[in-house]
């Protein structure tokens, strides 16, 4: 497209064709605002609001009309950062008073107001001191200090009106504040001052905006969906676990069903890993402060771990299984013939994460990782990361999940040589080609001593969970100087891929609960058959049955308590179970079973070898 018109002119004939509108372009790839007028000969894209930068730009959009409604209605909040986010979008603010739930009433009403005023979005370009005079008159510390902390080489910043209203943003933003259609505000949280818990702590106001009406509704049905498979409520009511404040926050306590159900995933992961041709492995909890030196992350990760003293000597309580891994591999010399070497351990670690971000079984300072290290050469690298990506598709499947992949590159604050990461990022990225799979590059997110493959599943609800991961390192290999023997008889150095499959057990235990809401598939279900009897005369019979299918491995209980059989199928529903066992008359003088599905579908009478039959069939198939 010429020189001289606004993107938004250089798509006119593009949204005629798509009888659609673009909220945003990209012009030679950057994203700006359609009234960016172009410079110089240029490739214009549109970015149309039903795409995901679309969204984005559009929630964000919301956030800004959010914080002026704040101000208009609250008098003396003072406004820091809102961003848009996965589902949706956030401010902080400064108030004296503490938001409810009711102050969101005022606030839409005041959004609506700005909405139907149709304000222009107008960016404005201006120098820097000029900027931090603006703000600074206008009382806005927060925004102050974010020009001041801007790098040195930033002369020029840009700020964003609508109407009376400003504020500091890079964008880009919607045309007008009238092309706003649905948003809804959802909650309130404390949140610090540029997340250090040392500054001030601020109140962050969340909510979401869609293109239309129906996608709005759409997801406040999601939302209200998982309020009733909230993991931390059907962990009570199912008597799965407690994470009880008086043991410690942030580390949970698995009750008998919730040990049992956290038994079957691991022995699952176990024998798949056996088949895959890994090494079972385990390492200390604590390793001296040296080793973590070395590995670097005493320097990188060490607000995340926890310290112990031992003999007047300091130990690192471990936050990841990796160095003990590396000492196995340098017990003894390697040969290229070794390799490459898999070495798998579900091994616990301890993290100290904030308070805050503290959640149920989703977010823990103590859990369990199905952790891996793969040790091998450079030439073996294509073959063991699609491997993986091979096992964690399965894995996928078996427990009923899609997924999305990112690549994540170097990040800011990283360890290694600039060649290595290219290696490693290439390593990666060619991979997933051989492959097939789609994925999207996440720039700067990796790990600080390597590149990563993140695989995000997708729950019931379509919300979007990281599990799985493939991290290619070629730096702690190099610091911890492993080799093996070449063909060549010289040393060469080795590659180590850092993987799981679930990722932490707790999490991935937690993400399952919400996705089946519950309600297990019966291979997974702690209790695969209830058995009650009518009356107390049936009990006797109850408990051969009840021995029977626990010799042939049946996950079994009993309600012979003296209630009701209504009642106890009432029970036996709300606990989830996949099969009630009644046991009346009939099934006690024909010496069966009358199973009925937790669905409330009657199965008939059957002989107990029969139901046996039918649960290890559903075991069998994973269901």
């Amino acid at each position: 497209m010429e020189a001289g018109v606004t993107a938004g002119q250089a798509l006119m004939d593009w949204q005629k064709e798509a009888q659609t509108t673009a909220v945003a372009a990209k012009v030679d790839g950057a994203l700006v605002d359609l009234s960016f007028v172009l410079t110089k000969d240029a490739t214009v894209a549109p970015i149309a609001v039903s795409s995901k930068e679309g969204l984005a730009v559009l929630r964000h959009s919301i956030s800004h009309v959010m914080a002026q409604a704040v101000q208009d209605v609250f008098k003396g909040a003072k406004v820091t950062i809102g961003p848009s986010i996965e589902d949706g979008f956030y401010y902080d603010f400064e108030y004296a008073e503490a938001f409810t739930l009711e102050d969101f009433e005022k606030i839409e009403k005041r959004m609506r107001e700005i909405v139907a005023a149709d304000y222009p979005f107008i960016r404005e370009e201006m120098p820097r001191d000029e900027a931090v005079r603006l703000f600074a008159q206008k009382g806005e510390d927060y925004k102050v200090e974010l020009i001041r902390d801007l790098p040195a080489d930033v002369d020029i910043v840009s700020i964003y009106r609508d109407g009376d209203y400003l504020d500091l943003c890079r964008g880009p933003h919607i045309p007008s504040t009238g092309r706003i259609k649905a948003f809804k505000l959802l909650s309130v949280a404390g949140a610090y001052w540029r997340g250090d818990e040392r500054n001030k702590m601020l109140q962050r106001i969340y909510g979401t905006g869609f293109a239309d009406e129906q996608a709005l509704n759409d997801y406040l049905t999601l939302i209200e969906e998982a309020k009733k498979r909230d993991h931390r409520r059907l962990g009570r009511e199912l008597d799965l676990f407690q994470v009880n404040d008086e043991a410690g926050a942030g580390l949970v306590i698995f009750h008998p069903k919730g040990m049992l159900l956290r038994y079957l995933i691991e022995e699952w992961e176990r024998k798949e890993h056996l088949k895959r041709g890994y090494d079972m492995v385990m390492g200390p909890q604590i390793l001296k402060v040296d080793l973590w030196k070395k590995s670097g992350h005493f320097d990188h990760y060490r607000e995340n771990m926890y310290f112990t003293e031992v003999d007047e000597q300091t130990y690192g309580i471990k936050p990841m299984n990796c160095l003990s891994h590396m000492l196995i591999y340098k017990s003894k010399i390697r040969s290229y013939r070794d390799l490459p070497l898999r070495y798998f351990e579900l091994g616990t670690v301890h993290r100290h994460e904030k308070t805050g971000v503290l959640h149920g079984l989703m977010r823990v300072r103590q859990f369990t990782q199905d952790d891996a290290h793969i040790l091998c050469m450079p030439e073996q690298l294509n073959a063991e990361i699609r491997a993986i990506a091979d096992f964690v598709n399965y894995a996928m499947g078996i427990f009923g999940f899609e997924y999305e992949v990112e690549l994540s590159t170097r990040p800011e604050h990283s360890i290694g040589a600039d060649a290595d990461w290219e290696l490693a990022t290439s390593a990666l990225e060619n991979a997933l080609r051989d492959n097939n799979i789609t994925y999207d590059v996440n720039e700067g997110d990796g790990a600080f001593y390597g590149p990563k493959i993140d695989f995000k599943l997708k729950d019931a609800l379509k919300r979007k969970w990281q599990c799985a991961t493939i991290q290619c390192d070629f730096t702690l290999p190099e610091r911890f100087d492993l080799n093996y023997i070449g063909a060549d008889g010289e040393k060469h150095r080795p590659v180590m891929l850092h993987r799981v499959i679930l990722g932490a057990i707790e999490r991935f235990m937690g993400v399952l609960i919400e996705h089946y809401a519950g309600a297990f598939p019966v291979w997974l279900a702690p209790t695969q058959c209830v058995i009650l009897t009518v009356t107390d005369k049936h009990i006797p019979y109850g408990r051969a049955v009840h021995a029977r299918l626990l010799e042939a491995g049946i996950r079994s209980e009993t309600m012979f308590d003296n209630e009701k059989l209504g009642y106890k199928i009432r029970q036996a529903q709300l606990q989830k179970i996949p099969y009630m066992l009644v046991i009346g008359d009939k099934e006690m003088e024909a010496q069966t079973v009358a199973p009925r599905a937790r669905d409330g579908q009657n199965l008939g009478a059957m002989p107990v070898e029969q139901l046996i039959a039918l649960v290890e069939d559903m075991c069998e198939k994973k269901k």
